[in-house]
């Protein structure tokens, strides 16, 4: 009797038929709580934030002396300073500053005398300490929704205080193999015994790609014990294989049994070796009859069974590789190191950028974050801004491809669009680097961004962003996009003990200030409102003290080790702290015309005047909406 099959459908009509019933009928990967320790590989089912600071504590940063940075203020080579054993406290590399020090002297810096040190040089508030915050602030997105969890991402995440994390459950494969002939392995079979090794081929295969095999008794070639055992699979696992009995010979039931417990979808794909495939499934359970010939077994799960495990777990792998990027800052090296500089990558028009992370040793976040390793030989002293360089991927380039790259101002609500953005369609990612404004607006020029956050006060008539786009982009080609308005304010110690009513007090004696970086509109915004009070600067203290983020800022405050700090309410309310309100500033989206149509960033406009990003704004606190997403001005190319 010749063989007959049902159908002889094409590979690339079953899949996407097969996926989109399944999807229907609901398929997706259920979620359970596991311990962070036990969660290397895993997919995130929501977005993480940290529960602490990492560090949670101010620690030197060196081996030394702990002092008070006032008093070394004055020190010079012709002028030393004097220090008796009661103004120090000796501290080694990741020891706690005392209480009274804000300040670590190198030991190669001191000299020992009778009755204390010498010191040549003088230190300035906060050097040479690891900040609380500087690595992690709490209430920071660690990671996004769908994301596997690396080796250095759950470092990450303790150092976040998050010991258990809610993940993807891995799907349950049950694998069944069938047949008379088949016998378990051992070391002597008998002629006609086929040992059963396709089970350990497929688990081995399932394990790889993120799922649970499930290896069945060896069921014989009988209709009812077969239809028995895949009873008991569907009911206890997530997906079926069942192996062998595919064809249209005699004993050949799994078809039939399909059909009896579920339904078939197609019976025959067009593909060789692999045509006896059935795609069959009870609900939202897929039944996959595979042929019991190995090769004709391993191509049909790998090329129907691995797309759905990639489904279930929210996640595509490819193998790493070598690319040519441009480097979007210059990259300085040791000439006596061979090193390796994380970057993060995303392609702005043809071309691949390439923007180094921080390299410090103890900023385990930005290893997480990285998408490639830029290796720079020994005997190198680095490379240029706008060099083209060599970066080994460590994320698929495809979802490069992919990547939404935002270089321009902090502010928490990108982390929030990030994840929308990828909850929404994740072949999608977002990228974001924070520079400050001027940043932002530097990278567009040279076409390394598709958009920038900027919201810089120009203090000749009061607007925000309109007159630096036309001083920056004389010829045009860029848009400015609304995002929101953000209250500017002063982020004080819960209670405001020291009872701070305005940006005239930042200069009281005793007070210490916490600033944001030079180019940042925050910056800008609070040099201008010193310079039109008449406040001199440097009378404030701790002014040059720079932290890159609306969070690390208050994270500073919240820890005592500052008393105040301009920013935005969503960071102050984060971290409990009082707050006194400054203005509403515009906080705009500059996007270059070359990137508009890009499908990034049109996914990113949908978002933006969606209702999920409204109600993310309204969590977060201190946000005016109008009309995000909406085009403010569009600077025409001339």
């Amino acid at each position: 009797m010749a063989f007959q099959y049902l159908t002889n459908i094409s590979l690339k009509k079953a899949k996407i038929e097969y996926e989109n019933i399944l999807v229907g009928e609901g398929f997706a990967g259920k979620t359970e709580k596991i311990s962070v320790m036990d969660s290397c590989g895993r997919i995130t089912a929501h977005a993480v934030y940290a529960h602490i600071c990492a560090p949670h504590y101010h620690s030197s940063a060196m081996d030394g002396i702990a002092v008070d940075a006032k008093d070394t203020f004055g020190a010079t080579e012709t002028t030393p300073v004097h220090l008796k054993t009661n103004q120090y406290t000796v501290v080694d590399t990741g020891d706690a500053i005392p209480d009274g020090c804000d300040a670590v002297i190198m030991v190669e810096d001191i000299v020992q005398e009778e009755g204390g040190v010498c010191i040549y040089a003088a230190v300035s508030p906060w050097q040479n300490i690891r900040q609380i915050g500087e690595d992690i602030c709490a209430g920071e997105m660690i990671l996004n929704s769908y994301q596997k969890i690396t080796p250095s991402a759950i470092g990450a995440l303790i150092a976040g205080g998050v010991l258990e994390v809610e993940v993807i459950k891995c799907p349950v494969v049950g694998i069944i193999p069938t047949g008379d002939e088949i016998i378990p392995p051992t070391e002597d079979p008998k002629p006609g015994d086929i040992l059963e090794f396709n089970g350990s081929i497929f688990s081995a295969m399932l394990q790889e790609w993120g799922a649970k095999a499930v290896i069945y008794p060896i069921v014989p070639d009988c209709f009812d014990e077969i239809k028995s055992m895949v009873n008991r699979a569907v009911e206890e696992c997530d997906m079926v294989i069942l192996n062998a009995g595919s064809s249209a010979g005699r004993e050949d039931y799994s078809c039939q049994v399909i059909k009896e417990i579920g339904d078939v979808l197609y019976h025959g794909i067009a593909i060789k070796p692999g045509k006896p495939a059935i795609l069959g499934y009870q609900k939202e359970k897929p039944i996959l009859g595979v042929p019991g010939y190995p090769v004709s077994g391993i191509i049909v799960i790998e090329e129907i069974l691995h797309p759905l495990i990639d489904l279930w777990n929210h996640r595509k792998i490819a193998e790493p590789q070598y690319v040519d990027a441009v480097l979007s800052r210059a990259v300085v090296s040791s000439l006596k190191y061979h090193e390796f500089v994380r970057v993060r990558l995303g392609y702005v028009g043809k071309r691949l950028i390439a923007s180094p992370l921080s390299r410090g040793s103890g900023v385990i976040s930005s290893f997480m974050k990285a998408d490639g390793m830029l290796e720079v030989p020994q005997g190198t002293e680095g490379y240029e801004a706008g060099k083209t360089v060599t970066v080994r991927l460590l994320r698929p380039l495809s979802e490069l491809k992919k990547m939404l790259v935002a270089i321009g101002s902090h502010d928490p609500l990108l982390d929030e669009l990030a994840d929308l953005l990828h909850r929404k369609n994740q072949e999608i990612y977002m990228s974001s680097s924070h520079v400050g404004s001027m940043g932002g607006i530097m990278s567009a020029r040279r076409k390394e961004n598709h958009i920038a956050g900027i919201h810089l006060l120009d203090d000749k008539n009061g607007t925000y962003n309109v007159s630096f786009i036309k001083k920056y982009f004389p010829h045009g080609g860029v848009r400015l996009v609304e995002c929101v308005g953000r209250m500017q304010g002063l982020m004080l110690a819960p209670g405001n003990p020291l009872q701070i009513q305005g940006v005239e007090d930042l200069q009281r004696k005793g007070l210490r200030y916490v600033n944001r970086q030079k180019g940042s509109g925050t910056r800008i915004l609070i040099d201008y409102l010193c310079k039109t009070k008449g406040i001199q600067t440097n009378e404030i203290y701790g002014y040059e003290r720079e932290e890159f983020t609306h969070t690390s800022v208050a994270a500073q405050i919240e820890s005592g080790s500052a008393d105040a700090g301009m920013g935005i309410y969503s960071a102050a309310n984060l971290y409990s702290l009082d707050f006194l309100p400054i203005c509403i500033e515009q906080y705009d989206l500059l996007i270059p015309d070359e990137a508009w149509d890009t499908p990034m960033v049109q996914q990113l406009i949908e978002i933006l005047k969606s209702d999920e990003f409204k109600a993310c704004l309204e969590k977060l606190g201190g946000y005016k909406i109008g009309n995000p997403g909406e085009v403010r001005e569009w600077f025409r190319s001339v």
